[in-house]
């Protein structure tokens, strides 16, 4: 990317175009023929001076042509203009809409100052406004609501900053996501950074912006996910949090948080050792400090309380219970598990009930109500998703039902067995997820003959059944009630 960026700016004497839609004229006059259409960002090679206009060279486009003067700024490349060019880069680095601009600074910047004099802060301002960018072309309808121009011209605005960037270097990937496509700077400048001697708030900002969950393609494979979140882990744990801001601390725990909850799901389908990865990723959603969240991080809070939410169970250790009923479980096809019901106190070899899956099957969420009826088991299909399993005697014989988190397709959420209701066909349950965008968690009263909610609300005490007849060790171990 260095190499990109100084090469971009070989001159002595460059323009970089500071409007967009600035058009290059085959003459010095208004109304001469459009050559091309600039962007800011663009640099251009100065040949001459005609009036108002400045004969100049694209070597973008390999085009000729003439510009006016208002519409670009002059930029020597001798290292004692550099603390000029830097200057602008420190405006643009939060500039909302610059970042083409302020990336164009950068590389004449990077091409004029001696290398001894270029820190980690010029590469840090660069990955911001790559990154804000890769987002706002990622995030085009939240950017309508604040800008006036159609969408259709942000759009074109925005494809042509992209342009403006790679031609410096600047890279992007692009994966599709839910219908979408999901665009991520690869994250360059910010491993400069991390390898730099900077400052604990840019080496803070790097990771977090390189371990960003969105950004995983979500074609990557289960053994090449286990090896991307524990490089992610060993990032956010090279940042020294003691002298961090609060609210950037919190954004460090709670980015924790959630990619210990993967690796405990990955290490859960190796069945490897997973309770020191539930333990941590529980530690550091507990350690964060909640007076201290903006309200931009209360989004990212709830996001990873639902994660670690998610793979709690693997912070658990199964253990024996006093009941007849008792999950087991034995290979099935390749990567399959079987979950089998027994009845310990009767056939213990014939089981009651049985089921395949592909998913991790957390044994210590096992919980039977008193007259041995009933069972729930938490089952999770992928990393961000946890399903509740119910095995219940009915009149046909016992049958196995599934309780989604949200009627609505995988993607963020868990359902978590609460309590039985006593002398009823009624169980309590606790849901979060990510709906539409939107965080919800409900608390509610499930009638186990129809998987109907009979009754639900936001609060455990704004239900008087719940409230009455939770389980004091969901109570204890949940993290829905934090």
């Amino acid at each position: 990317m260095l190499a990109s960026l100084t090469a971009a700016a070989a001159s002595s004497l460059i323009a970089i175009v500071t409007q967009d839609q600035a058009a290059l004229r085959a003459a010095p006059k208004d109304s001469a023929q459009q050559q091309v259409v600039l962007w800011q960002g663009d640099s251009l090679e100065i040949r001459g001076e005609r009036m108002d206009y400045l004969q100049v060279y694209d070597h973008r486009r390999e085009r000729a042509g003439f510009i006016k003067a208002s519409q670009v700024r002059l930029i020597r490349m001798d290292p004692d203009d550099a603390p000029d060019s830097f200057a602008v880069i420190r405006f643009l680095r939060d500039t909302p809409d610059a970042e083409a601009l302020g990336i164009s600074y950068t590389a004449a910047y990077l091409k004029a100052a001696p290398a001894n004099q270029i820190g980690a802060e010029v590469f840090d301002a660069l990955g911001c406004m790559a990154e804000r960018l890769a987002r706002r072309s990622t995030n085009l309808p939240s950017q309508s609501g604040t800008n006036t121009k159609p969408a259709k011209q942000i759009e074109t605005s925005i494809a042509a900053h992209l342009e403006v960037a790679s031609y410096y270097g600047v890279q992007f990937k692009s994966f599709e996501r839910k219908g979408r496509i999901q665009l991520c700077y690869d994250g360059e400048a910010f491993r400069r950074v991390l390898a730099m001697n900077a400052s604990s708030e840019q080496k803070a900002r790097a990771a977090l912006a390189l371990t960003r969950p969105e950004c995983i393609d979500p074609a990557t494979r289960p053994l090449e996910k286990l090896a991307i979140d524990n490089w992610r882990a060993d990032i956010l744990d090279r940042v020294d949090t003691n002298n961090l801001p609060e609210f950037l601390k919190n954004r460090i725990k709670m980015r924790k948080a959630s990619v210990w909850s993967s690796i405990a799901y990955q290490r859960g389908r190796k069945n490897e050792n997973v309770q020191a990865a539930g333990n941590r990723a529980l530690l550091e959603l507990a350690s964060v400090n909640k007076e201290e969240l903006t309200d931009e991080d209360k989004q990212s809070y709830a996001d990873a309380g639902v994660r670690v939410g998610t793979a709690r169970w693997a912070a658990e250790l199964a253990i024996n219970k006093k009941s007849n009923l008792q999950i087991i479980t034995s290979p099935g096809d390749t990567g399959e598990t079987c979950v089998q019901l027994i009845d310990t106190a009767r056939d213990a070899k014939t089981p009651l009930a049985k089921r395949c899956t592909y998913s991790v099957v957390w044994l210590a969420s096992a919980r039977a109500n008193a007259h041995n009826t009933a069972l729930t088991l938490a089952v999770q299909p992928l990393d961000t998703w946890r399903e509740l399993w119910l095995f219940h005697q009915t009149s046909a014989g016992w049958v196995i039902d599934v309780l989604p988190p949200a009627n609505t397709d995988p993607n963020l959420g868990y359902v978590e067995f609460a309590g039985w209701v006593p002398a009823s066909n009624k169980m309590l349950v606790a849901r979060e997820a990510k709906v539409d965008g939107v965080f919800k968690r409900r608390f509610e009263v499930i009638n186990m003959d129809t998987l109907q909610t009979e009754n639900g609300a936001d609060q455990p005490s704004s239900l008087s059944l719940f409230y009455k007849w939770q389980d004091p060790m969901w109570k204890l171990q949940t993290v829905s009630l934090r």
